[in-house]
């Protein structure tokens, strides 16, 4: 038997970044009725929106479908497809795989979609549901967050242990059947709290961030575990054949919340950017590279967001004693030649733009403002009209012309930032080195549901691992 290998798979992100615009894309959307204790028994589940992207077809911008979960109160969140570009590494035993599965987990539920968009992309099924009991029993976690396609299975990273807490971590599903396989970590070392994670693939290098364990984030932030310094502030390296810790490297209790990582897509790079929400000293945001020299693993802080002065009056009663709007750095992503960093500040409004082709120096270059918490910065398809949520999860099309921004951060941290609540949206970017702006007539509104993150049919720029330069 012949295998055809997915013509969505590239060997490197520069011919991936040649590849046709994509035309739909898969928006998970959360319906908070399940999770306000208002629902009267009410509630139905989250939904799987399909978007149609394609500029020449008559319901361009518009929900075309929608794929309702069975169950209320899942919270879909982050969620990836089941392979990708990984699949063409010399070390992949699977390069015949397919970009054709959704892997959605629900991060309050535990539960795990895997969703099919072939034959018809525009009428994606549901095709097995992994229950939490499985889940927790063959791996030893719950809530399950970022899922990232690799080359001996499906990565699912965790925020708790099967009992709730902690520590969190790493799960696998196999590629075909997608049971779950078992918790990932051999030896974890020193790491206890789990977020994102991603890979220096051809350097057998994985990197974690850390959240907090499920208490510390379901009910929305502890200010006091905030001021203490306690929620995540370290990377963790690893091992990634080996699946062993190899060293932590620690920002320091002032940073809390390290989130999001985005190493480099070009395979010979050892570097990355790692987006940190808050500052506990003065409530800004910052983004650290993490590196490797003569000296080893390093990292350091490379872009600094100041919180702004805002009326008490104007602001949640969470931010009501400090007087300041804090610019709350939920997002980063990197377009696929390393160019350019995208950094949501969902607090302030501010979707910001820097040319990082030296990453220890990364230089501001665009900045467009859409929501924010005090300003509620409209959109140019109806400027009159403010907008609640700020720029949250950020896509980049593969060929970095398109960015995509959805408004929803989590239910329980929406109700506590934006207490006036959150009407989902979805805005596109138009992005060259010479031009940022939004698209002025493509907005998106998810009437009752809150819009989190966006999928591209065909892969997009946080999807895709490459093991060719």
């Amino acid at each position: 038997m012949k295998w055809t290998i997915d013509p969505t798979f590239y060997p490197s992100a520069r011919i991936a970044m040649e590849s046709p615009p994509e035309k739909l894309a898969y928006v998970v959307a959360l319906n908070p009725l399940a999770l306000s204790g208002k629902d009267n028994g009410r509630a139905r589940g989250d939904v799987l929106a399909v978007i149609d992207l394609d500029p020449g077809s008559k319901t361009y911008g518009q929900v075309v479908n929608r794929l309702e979960m069975p169950y209320p109160g899942d919270e879909l969140h982050h969620f990836g497809w089941n392979a990708c570009s990984s699949s063409l590494c010399p070390q992949s035993p699977h390069p015949h795989l397919e970009r054709r599965y959704l892997v959605v987990p629900g991060l309050r539920s535990s539960r795990i979609y895997i969703i099919d968009t072939k034959p018809d992309p525009l009428s994606p099924k549901i095709v097995k549901i992994i229950e939490p009991e499985v889940l927790k029993k063959r791996t030893g976690y719950s809530r399950p967050h970022t899922v990232h396609c690799g080359p001996e299975g499906i990565y699912v990273s965790a925020l708790g242990s099967d009992q709730g807490e902690g520590p969190g971590g790493i799960f696998l599903l196999d590629h075909f059947s997608f049971d779950p396989l078992g918790m990932w970590e051999i030896d974890r070392g020193s790491q206890y709290y789990a977020y994102d994670f991603w890979w220096h693939i051809n350097q057998d290098i994985l990197v974690s961030s850390e959240w907090g364990t499920p208490p510390m984030v379901e009910n929305g932030v502890v200010g006091s575990l905030l001021m203490e310094g306690r929620y995540g502030h370290k990377l963790h390296l690893w091992d990634l054949k080996k699946r062993r810790h190899l060293q932590e490297l620690d920002l320091g209790e002032d940073y809390q919340m390290a989130l999001e990582v985005r190493p480099a897509h070009d395979p010979r790079k050892s570097y990355g950017f790692l987006g940190v929400v808050v500052s506990r000293k003065d409530l800004s945001s910052s983004v650290w590279l993490w590196f490797k020299d003569k000296q080893g693993w390093q990292i350091k802080k490379v872009i600094e967001i100041p919180a702004l002065d805002a009326s008490k009056e104007l602001l949640p009663p969470l931010l009501q004693p400090f007087g300041k709007v804090p610019p709350l750095v939920t997002d980063i992503n990197l377009s696929l030649d390393d160019r350019y960093l995208y950094v949501s500040c969902w607090g302030t409004g501010e979707l910001r733009k820097y040319l990082v082709d030296d990453p220890l120096n990364p230089k501001l270059v665009g900045c467009l403002k859409i929501g924010g918490i005090v300003s509620g910065f409209p959109h140019p398809k109806n400027p009159q009209k403010a907008l609640s949520g700020g720029p949250q999860m950020v896509e980049v099309s593969r060929d970095g012309k398109r960015i995509y921004l959805t408004n929803s951060l989590y239910w329980a941290w929406d109700e506590q930032f934006y207490p006036g609540g959150i009407e989902g949206w979805m805005v596109k970017i138009h992005s060259t080195p010479t031009s940022f702006e939004f698209e002025k007539d493509f907005f998106v509104e998810f009437p009752g549901l809150r819009a989190h993150q966006v999928r591209l049919q065909g892969g997009d720029s946080s999807t895709d691992s490459f093991c060719f330069p």
